[in-house]
């Protein structure tokens, strides 16, 4: 056994793997999760295959969990982030307890059945189901003293309230793609929010928050037009009935099996290449989306049971000030760079990517954390 450890700021799929890499290789891992819950935003996602598997990974980010929670060589911190950082021969690392809101229901539950604990309680919950575990009992404090670092903090979706004409959070029955996740995950089946029936008729609006000038958001967030495609093939699939639109400034073909899924779907999915204008909410709780199409300047107006917004990838809340503490540059758009002295990145903490993406990249960084160890 190696007598270097790694600590790995993150518990999303980059975390995940980068600890599991580095344990493959005996090497101890001190894994740090601000939240109560390991599996970041990928571990809500729900299985998208059809009569077919469409390669969306979530089912990697299941078996990346089960694979860490149950290795030995990995220490687990959750609801802790780190207060302090110093190099020196060692580097010593400050933990503290995070914030958790926990105030809305006064419980938490995980997505995963690997999940551990799979309930948080707060003081107002109602109930406490078995194993659930009382938020003042998680979290570590103190320090711990490491060889290398990786950071793997993962991204925000963008807030689609900064969008304001769509309404998100108003209208009952707009929801992100990261809501859709958690519903079809949670029921098996798609339902709206403000009643529980099935949709019959659905829109999903790409590019929320990505490839947008007037908010400094040039990017392409590569995950929101294949996850789109997925979602609304899954909807037709559970649903043949339901009438399916994806509106769109262009659709990005990412990864490299895509240009013929798209072929395949628009035989069953409407494309409009159109910038959806505002929404507005009618009766029964449905939306009619006015929308400007690429071919004419004069407005149309459809209404929908259910409109999906394909929110992008932002840097997150932490990247910031995670670069500060560890002394690792932002780049343009504010992701996280390459590695520093002893401390390595990973994941969309650098910038938009698919669960593939993130995987191949945390294995990356976890080899070449390695090399710095001389562990290879």
């Amino acid at each position: 056994m190696s007598n270097n450890t790694v600590m790995v700021v993150g518990g999303g799929i980059a975390g995940l793997t980068a600890a599991w890499e580095l344990a493959g290789q005996k090497i101890k891992v001190e894994l740090v999760e601000k939240t109560c819950f390991l599996g970041g935003h990928s571990i809500g996602f729900t299985c998208k295959a059809t009569d077919q598997c469409r390669q969306c990974g979530a089912c990697s980010v299941e078996q990346m969990l089960a694979n860490v929670v149950n290795e030995p060589l990995i220490n687990i911190h959750l609801r802790t982030e780190i207060k302090d950082f110093k190099k020196g021969k060692k580097i010593t690392a400050v933990l503290d307890k995070s914030d958790v809101d926990i105030s809305n229901t006064g419980l938490l539950k995980g997505f995963s059945q690997h999940n551990s604990p799979m309930y948080v309680a707060g003081d107002k919950a109602a109930s406490m189901p078995d194993g659930a575990v009382a938020i003042e009992k998680l979290g570590s404090t103190g320090e711990v003293k490491v060889d290398a670092v990786i950071l793997a903090t993962g991204y925000s979706p963008f807030d689609p309230k900064l969008k304001a004409t769509f309404g998100y959070g108003e209208k009952k029955n707009i929801i992100t793609g990261l809501d859709l996740e958690n519903i079809l995950r949670e029921n098996s089946t798609l339902v709206r929010p403000s009643d529980g029936k099935e949709p019959e008729k659905v829109a999903f609006i790409q590019c929320v928050g990505s490839r947008d000038e007037r908010l400094g958001n040039l990017w392409c967030s590569k995950i929101c037009c294949p996850t789109a495609m997925r979602m609304a093939s899954l909807i037709k699939h559970k649903k043949e009935e339901a009438e399916v639109s994806i509106f769109y400034i262009d659709i990005q073909n990412t990864p490299k099996e895509f240009p013929m899924f798209y072929e395949n779907v628009k035989n069953e999915i409407s494309f409009k290449r159109a910038i959806p204008v505002d929404i507005y909410q009618i009766e029964n709780d449905r939306l009619t989306l006015r929308y400007m199409p690429e071919e004419n300047s004069t407005p149309l107006y459809e209404e929908f049971d259910l409109i999906v917004l394909s929110v992008g990838i932002t840097p997150g809340a932490d990247t910031k000030p995670l670069s500060e503490k560890f002394e690792v540059a932002l780049d343009e758009y504010g992701f996280l760079s390459n590695s520093g002295e002893g401390v390595f990145t990973a994941g969309t903490a650098k910038g938009p990517g698919t669960i593939f993406d993130t995987i191949a990249d945390s294995e990356k960084a976890a080899h070449e954390t390695m090399q710095y160890l001389g562990v290879i």
